[in-house]
């Protein structure tokens, strides 16, 4: 790809966010014609694929946004891109997701990938062994009650039960994302203090305080096939900025999808993620 296009406007409070973060649902469909390719501050230079080893998030940076999280699909060409990848890098490729990692093997059946699931809470390393943070989920429950009765009100909104976590969704009805966020607010401050709101695109997430995202990675790291090796993370939202932050200082290249977040190599859509992917598979 060549070409560079404008950089939204950041946010002053933190250069990470843009001013997109006011809109809760700013997802760009990828086969939206968007004026250039990907942006860069200060890009690392990437070593050979094969001696990289490769985070990716799912919703937002490899699938497209759509109504509800149950109606997204993979489709073959994807598939296909992540075969070529994990080939490329000597199966050196993790996906970390906000799914858990049930939500993640449906997904890709029958394909079971290294990943980390819950924003990092769960992970699967490379041999399949199965690794949990340390939490207290013992609220989720009353959480998840409250979250019907919120959707139960609003007929658009949708409960989706994680399991550890529990989010609700409101892309159908992006208006009420002030008044959802205050409520999930109140919810949290009523579980005391070992929860929080993790927000994202249309989306908010009552989870344990426990691991993130950045901890899976570094896991990952001190673990073969991945050790020794560039870390590249692609991400789209708030749950991906201390990943970004984790692969940064260790020589790594960050990688933003969409506008929600700003990175060290910015992509505009999807689209436009898969296509460098994949010239970085094939080179």
């Amino acid at each position: 790809m060549s070409g560079t296009g404008p950089n939204p406007q950041t946010n002053s409070a933190d250069p990470r966010t843009t001013a997109s973060d006011a809109t809760p649902c700013d997802a760009t469909p990828s086969d939206a014609t968007p004026s250039s390719g990907p942006t860069t501050s200060s890009e690392p230079r990437l070593h050979a694929i094969e001696r990289t080893c490769l985070f990716l998030d799912i919703d937002g940076t490899l699938l497209d946004f759509v109504d509800s999280p149950r109606l997204v699909a993979v489709d073959a060409e994807l598939v296909d891109l992540l075969d070529r990848a994990a080939g490329a890098t000597s199966g050196a490729l993790a996906l970390v997701s906000g799914r858990s990692l049930a939500q993640i093997d449906e997904l890709f059946a029958p394909t079971r990938w290294p990943a980390a699931g819950l924003h990092g809470l769960e992970r699967r390393d490379a041999a399949g062994l199965v690794h949990r943070a340390s939490i207290d989920a013992s609220q989720i429950d009353r959480a998840r009650r409250q979250f019907e009765q919120l959707a139960w009100r609003h007929a658009e909104v949708e409960v989706e039960d994680k399991g550890l976590t529990v989010a609700l969704h409101y892309r159908r009805a992006p208006a009420l994302g002030v008044e959802l966020a205050s409520e999930v607010q109140d919810i949290v401050d009523s579980l005391g203090g070992n929860y929080r709101v993790q927000p994202g695109s249309c989306v908010l997430e009552i989870t344990p305080r426990g691991a993130s995202k950045a901890d899976a990675v570094e896991a990952f790291l001190d673990e073969r096939p991945f050790s020794g090796l560039q870390p590249l993370y692609a991400g789209d939202d708030l749950t991906d900025l201390a990943a970004f932050e984790a692969v940064e200082r260790l020589g790594g290249l960050s990688i933003a999808v969409g506008d929600r977040v700003r990175a060290k190599l910015n992509f505009p859509t999807v689209m436009h993620f898969r296509r460098y992917l994949a010239g970085l598979v094939d080179a």
